[in-house]
């Protein structure tokens, strides 16, 4: 009978994460991801940012749990919008976009959703294992902030060091 419980209670939170997860479209398993890396790198050059790169696939609940956290709170976003140029790397069965991550040094070696930071000339800078930024069934809202500000053009150049 216990066995029975624990089957059931296991099948419904399969669903429930199937369903959480059911036509989100916020990565593209169709998309580029080497061109529109390239082309956010340009991008953050010219205008003094750098590349943030989430990396997951709309089947993962914390994919989407980071997306939407940071599409709902304002100062979160306006700080990582002014900041840095996002690019959502997808990583599914369809297309786990090999070559790319290889080139970004393995990030899924950390799970997902995984985040990369890139400069403005498209070195990479940080790689961030998402778990770290979580607090109980969500992400912590000040670490999050703290991470974006802490990777951000102003934090990592030698000149807001000087006196």
């Amino acid at each position: 009978m216990k066995v029975k419980k624990v089957s059931i209670a296991f099948l419904l939170l399969l669903i429930a994460n199937l369903l959480f997860a059911q036509n989100v479209e916020i990565y593209n398993p169709d998309a580029n991801a080497k061109a529109e890396i390239s082309a956010a790198v340009k991008k953050a050059s010219k205008e003094g940012k750098h590349v943030f790169i989430q990396i997951g696939g709309n089947w993962c609940p914390w994919c989407v749990k980071f997306h939407r956290f940071v599409d709902a709170d304002s100062e979160i976003k306006k700080y990582a919008e002014e900041n840095f140029e996002v690019v959502k790397v997808n990583y599914d069965q369809k297309n786990k976009n090999e070559a790319v991550l290889a080139e970004l040094g393995f990030p899924q070696r950390f799970g997902f959703p995984v985040f990369v930071v890139l400069d403005g000339k498209g070195n990479r800078i940080h790689t961030q294992n998402s778990a770290f930024l979580e607090k109980d069934k969500s992400y912590d809202r000040e670490v999050v902030l703290q991470f974006f500000k802490h990777w951000s053009p102003t934090a990592v150049d030698p000149i807001s060091y000087r006196k």
